[in-house]
């Protein structure tokens, strides 16, 4: 007889561990990162940081919540941390010897830090935010900086907006907030010089000896469409403009074998998602190199992440990037003539990495583990797991395996996967949920998702799968800009026959759905077009396209990108895509989940659509979480994620009892 196997259990999110930030030593013979753990009695996270040499993984802080940030020399790293006595929009930075003692002071930047990264010797190059009002604030005595926060205190029950977008998800308001960039000098003391105009937002940068490329414009009412590219010499302190066109999305910049490299889009095929081209820069002009058949990046989604890391990297010699792969993260590396050879290429997510002189570490993640810490030559050979964060905690548990299934939608051949309970009877029936993914841009593939174990341990068949406008199979397959509700629900209804072809037991009668973001969409519009499913919960949706496209923080392009409209005022391609546009048809009793601080897709849309179906007696629900955003699901405070996954389990339990 074989042993039953431990369920997952829903208090298992609050106990995983989650990796982040690996950085080498500039010799290579360390790695380090940080590992994040939930404090459910602080409702909070803590950070650890880890460290490895020759193949060894071990905590070295235990008093402390620290970042890793980067390695200033072959033993010291470099780290942030919370200190409640430190100034407010300042940020504390220590270094920590990693052959042994306690981490030490080290500066106080007087600016809410967001990136950090060494040039030479005492001298770095930051991203800080600051506000345009005030944008020389870092320079102020401590006097000074007290009398002005005695002077917003006063402000503080007020938003005063004059700009778009005048908020973001998971950072607030942000009117007139710029990314500023800043040198900093620590040969004297600590000298600190703002680099960029008090308007211009830096979207990111990146260092070649003594020159730091960076992108952005200034902007206000101009969202991060476009960008232009510039060079700052450290030496020379002078900057020069390399690309002043405002016709390209710019993204990653990197220097390889001296010359000098830029992701570009200029969105005019496939939209504001469409992939960015490899282009060599020269003044003020794209030289298209590389067209990538799918997205360098990695959009594989999961719920037992927390933070990120590195997911590009040059050494001058190789470029690395990420790419999504159908349903899989893959890892590639670029010579200075643009060949490409694949080093990773695993079922599962990689959502970072770093690499040394003669190694690669990465973070991975497949069906039945989550994530760890592995290493591999720089060659993408032999792969050894160098942690066991996750591993004594899943031991003895039942992990479902996600069998895939294939079918045939609109003329287009789909996967999907199907977790079955433990001791999954074909005799038996069984109720279901299905699953749709964020985006639409994104992918599932077969990697752990918390939340769908614990249904599967609930005794739930659960299924889903990869749509059309899913990433992985490039910009065509990708783009479904005006077709919203139409080829992508036809494919869902379509799996979803192909799973109960599959799997005749699963009860006809009790089937359960739910997605977020855009599978929130998605599920605001199945209620509206078919009443197949017993219940859904929608979660951080989007119900009204018009209203969406004035109030999200990236709605004023967003939304009319991706309705097909002429324009953010075509209200009638709009409102066509709108799924409260036919509420008036929903009799399936629906759930809703939305956070109040939710910007990406605001907490108005979930109640449009909520009060329209209490309105017409149709049971519902909405739960709003204060003080979360967006991201809920993935990184919100550990009570708040079980409760929200309390919610959901228990409107699905409610609503397939016999």
């Amino acid at each position: 007889m074989v042993k039953k196997l431990n369920p997952i259990e829903l208090e298992d999110i609050t106990k995983y561990r989650f990796p982040g930030n690996l950085q080498y030593s500039p010799d290579g013979k360390y790695l380090a990162f940080h590992v994040a753990r939930a404090d459910v009695k602080k409702n909070d996270y803590r950070r650890d940081v880890y460290l490895v040499k020759d193949g060894h993984a071990e905590q070295v802080t235990h008093s402390i919540d620290a970042q890793v940030l980067f390695f200033d020399d072959d033993t010291t790293l470099v780290l942030s941390r919370k200190n409640e006595e430190a100034l407010p929009l300042s940020t504390p930075l220590y270094r920590l010897d990693v052959t042994g003692g306690e981490a030490q002071p080290w500066m106080n930047l007087p600016f809410p830090l967001a990136k950090l990264k060494k040039v030479k010797d005492n001298l770095y190059v930051a991203i800080g935010i600051i506000d345009a009002n005030d944008p020389d604030a870092y320079k102020d005595n401590e006097e000074t900086r007290k009398k002005k926060l005695e002077e917003l205190k006063k402000e503080e029950d007020y938003h005063v907006v004059d700009e778009i977008p005048y908020w973001f998800n998971g950072v607030g308001y942000i009117n007139k907030r710029r990314n500023a960039l800043f040198v900093v000098d620590t040969s004297k003391g600590l000298e600190v010089k703002r680099l960029t105009a008090p308007l211009f937002d830096v979207d990111g940068f990146d260092i070649e000896g003594n020159k730091v490329y960076y992108t952005g414009d200034i902007r206000k009412n101009n969202p991060k469409m476009y960008s232009k590219l510039f060079v700052y010499n450290v030496n020379t302190k002078k900057t020069d403009t390399i690309y002043g066109k405002l016709d390209h999305r710019l993204g990653e910049v990197f220097v390889l074998n001296g010359q000098t490299y830029i992701h570009a889009s200029d969105m005019k095929k496939y939209g504001i998602n469409q992939t960015a081209d490899l282009h060599k820069v020269t003044k003020n002009k794209l030289e298209k190199k590389y067209t990538p058949s799918v997205g360098l990046h990695n959009s594989v989604g999961t719920d037992t992440m927390l933070g990120g890391g590195q997911t590009t990297y040059c050494d001058g010699k190789y470029y690395y990037t990420l790419a999504t792969v159908k349903d899989h993260t893959e890892l590639y590396r670029f010579d200075s003539s643009m060949k490409k050879k694949v080093l990773f290429n695993k079922q599962g997510v990689v959502p970072f990495f770093a690499v040394s002189k003669n190694k690669i570490a990465l973070c991975y993640q497949d069906y039945n583990h989550v994530a760890e810490i592995y290493e591999m030559d720089i060659n993408g050979n032999n792969l050894k797991k160098l942690t066991t964060l996750n591993e004594e905690m899943l031991k003895g548990r039942y992990i479902a395996k996600p069998n895939p299934i294939r079918y045939t939608s609109e003329g287009e051949t789909l996967k999907g996967w199907v977790l079955l309970p433990q001791d999954f009877n074909p005799r038996k029936k069984y109720p279901a949920v299905l699953d749709i993914h964020g985006g639409p841009r994104t992918v599932y593939g077969e990697t752990f998702f918390h939340e769908m174990q614990l249904w599967a341990a609930k005794g739930f068949v659960v299924f889903f799968t990869n749509i059309r406008g899913s990433d992985g199979r490039g910009d065509k397959f990708a783009d479904i800009r005006g077709k919203y509700g139409t080829v992508d629900f036809k494919n869902l209804m379509d799996f979803t026959d192909a799973v109960l072809a599959k799997y005749p037991n699963i009860d006809k009668k009790r089937i359960c759905e739910t997605g977020g973001s855009y599978g929130g969409f998605m599920s605001n519009w199945i209620i509206g077009h078919t009443n197949r499913f017993c219940c859904v919960a929608s979660q951080r949706s989007i119900s009204n396209w018009t209203s969406f496209t004035f109030m999200a923080d990236i709605g004023s392009y967003f939304g009319s990108d991706q309705c097909g409209a002429k324009s953010p005022f075509d209200n009638e391609a709009l409102w066509d895509r709108s799924p409260l546009k036919y509420a008036n048809q929903v009799k399936t009793p629906t759930l809703f989940i939305h956070s109040d601080e939710d910007f990406r897709c605001p907490l108005a849309e979930g109640m449009q659509m909520m009060q329209a179906l209490a309105y017409r007696n149709v049971e519902t629900r909405l739960v709003v979480f204060k003080g979360e955003n967006h991201e809920l699901s993935r990184g919100g405070k550990p009570v708040h994620r079980l409760r929200r996954l309390q919610e959901i389990t228990d409107w699905f339990l409610k609503h397939t009892k016999k």
